[in-house]
């Protein structure tokens, strides 16, 4: 959530964010008047506590003539507090829900508009060109035996695959490859769970507006997370963080879940828009002064890590109206796809300032030992589904072979070339220097 104090000295910048985001723009007069409704009634109870430990403290004093009115106004007192820490409760539960409801400000820089207004920064790589028909990762995944959709329709319903043979030695290979990288940059690798309590998932901003599009089990109150962001920023939750050395930065491999809410008839054919794929996510904690540097590290990885698949590729900075509940400002990379014939996203970065550590409770403390609200950010390295679909349409050939771009060799048993029909070999991981 935001800073309270944000929206009580400046609550036009608020009201401004809110317009850019196409929100409404009274939930800030709302969270005003639910603030100032607590800080009254937390006043009162204040001050009905302060007379009733004066009142208990007389009673010891008082007179035999006096004893019984001072009782009777113990009493009186004792009813009058507890209504009005009954009231301090209820205030503080409005207050929070009003709070909720207001997304993170945008940041000054962000393009105005929506999801069609987002501004390219650069194009990196070139476009290739064909001398033969184009197909699309699935007529290319079906001929290598490396994708099945049919059967994953048959398994587990429409947006569902398998990923076999080639398929599925690509999405490890992908995945050593992220975090070996990831590693190699000094983040954590955590295998994090992709099932969480309601209070992560609140407190990253996923549910609220965005609640159509996460699966509940709700036998057992629990979500299953779109993105292991839920569970690495949780994973800190009522904590305070020692950021005395620098950022803190995790790379998190979990399956994810989504359920697609409001893209029917989007994608609808192969593995670019599903409801389950495996993803590596980058996740830090910093100050928040640092979040403006940390966020443009985070996207240059990103992009180091697509130049490694030979991906051309153009990095977008996304309008205030597509921005998420928990971003100030997002880049989006996005890669060429031959068979669409444009770019289409394949990672994201979000600089999330302090928005999803404050509902979260986490801190770190400054230079004089005191406990501030830590910043966070996200970005994502890889997710394979989506990538595996743009890797076998922008190195496909003419005989339907696959190109295997160097880094990914490695991890592929040293294959240059994905062939329909290949005798597939045994990974072998990259020799030590």
């Amino acid at each position: 959530m935001i800073d309270l104090r944000l929206v009580r000295e400046h609550p036009d910048v608020v009201r401004a964010s809110q317009r850019a985001r196409g929100h409404d723009e009274s939930l800030v007069d709302a969270l005003l008047a639910a603030d100032a409704e607590r800080r009254e009634v937390v006043t009162r109870a204040d001050h009905l506590r302060a007379e009733q430990k004066t009142v208990s403290q007389s009673v010891k004093k008082a007179g035999p003539e006096e004893r019984p009115a001072v009782l009777e106004r113990a009493k009186a007192l004792s009813a009058e507090v507890k209504d009005a820490e009954e009231a301090q409760r209820a205030a503080d539960a409005a207050l929070r829900a009003a709070h909720l409801k207001i997304p993170n400000v945008v940041a000054p820089e962000v393009p105005p508009g929506g999801e069609d207004d987002a501004v390219t920064l650069r194009t990196v790589g070139t476009v290739p060109a064909y001398d033969f028909a184009v197909r699309d990762h699935i007529e290319i995944g079906e001929a290598l035996g490396a994708i099945d959709m049919e059967r994953g329709a048959k398994v587990s319903g429409a947006r569902f695959y398998f990923l076999t043979g080639p398929g599925a030695l690509l999405e490890f290979a992908l995945a050593q490859l992220a975090i070996s990288r990831a590693v190699a940059a000094g983040f954590t690798p955590v295998v994090a769970p992709a099932l969480v309590k309601p209070e992560a998932m609140e407190g990253t901003g996923f549910l609220g507006e965005h609640d159509e599009e996460v699966y509940r089990i709700e036998r057992d109150d629990l979500y299953l997370v779109g993105t292991s962001e839920v569970a690495l920023a949780g994973m800190h939750a009522r904590e305070v963080l020692d950021l005395s050395a620098g950022p803190r930065r995790y790379a998190g491999w979990s399956s994810c879940f989504r359920r697609e809410a409001g893209s029917y008839g989007k994608d609808t054919r192969g593995i670019i828009r599903v409801h389950w794929f495996d993803k590596v996510e980058m996740f830090s904690f910093c100050r928040p002064e640092e979040t403006e540097a940390e966020h443009l590290r985070l996207l240059q990885w990103e992009e180091e890590f697509l130049q490694a698949l030979e991906l051309p590729y153009r990095v977008v900075d996304i309008a205030a109206g597509d921005l998420g509940t928990s971003a100030t400002r997002k880049y989006d990379i996005e890669a060429w796809f031959p068979s669409q014939g444009t770019y289409r996203e394949l990672t994201s970065t979000s600089d999330c300032t302090t928005f999803q550590a404050r509902r979260l409770n986490i801190r770190y403390r400054d230079a004089d030992g005191k406990p501030q609200t830590a910043a966070t950010l996200n970005g994502t390295l890889c997710a394979i589904a989506r990538t595996i679909a743009c890797l076998l349409e922008v190195h496909q050939r003419s005989d339907g072979s696959v190109h295997v771009p160097v880094a990914l060799r490695p991890w592929l048993g040293g294959v240059e070339v994905l062939t329909p029909g290949m005798t597939l070999a045994a990974p072998v991981p990259p020799p030590t220097a």
